[in-house]
């Protein structure tokens, strides 16, 4: 098995989580690695802000001493986007409905997280 479906299987795998609508596997630059995204969503873009959301995040948490965040959660009316680091190499994002709750979502997403720093 390559590294890529590895990659994808830690993504089924975590999509088995309910409220999950999508997610992916990005390098810390804003590639997309590896994603379970509709087709409706630009992957690539949505790959790419992604990292920029919490780059951006890291950098102002930083300029005020407070440490690393653990992640970034951008709540809309529409859904939430929850982005953390897995590794030094890699984010994991995951887009839910509006609704969902993060309890068990953020439980699933650091196993994975773990996974994928293994992985890479």
């Amino acid at each position: 098995m390559t590294t890529v479906e590895m990659l994808e299987k830690v993504l089924t795998d975590l999509g088995r989580t309910g409220d999950i609508e999508a997610s992916a596997i990005v390098s810390r630059d804003g590639l997309l690695m590896a994603s379970d995204i509709p087709k409706s969503v630009h992957a690539d873009t949505f790959a790419a802000m992604s990292a920029t959301m919490l780059g951006a995040a890291e950098t102002a948490i930083l300029e005020l001493k407070k440490g690393i965040p653990d992640r970034v959660i951008v709540e809309s009316r529409k859904g939430k986007v929850i982005t953390i680091g897995a590794g030094p190499k890699a984010l994991l994002v995951v887009m839910t409905p509006p609704e969902a709750g993060l309890g068990l979502i953020l439980v699933n997403m650091e196993k994975a997280a773990d996974k994928i720093k293994g992985l890479l």
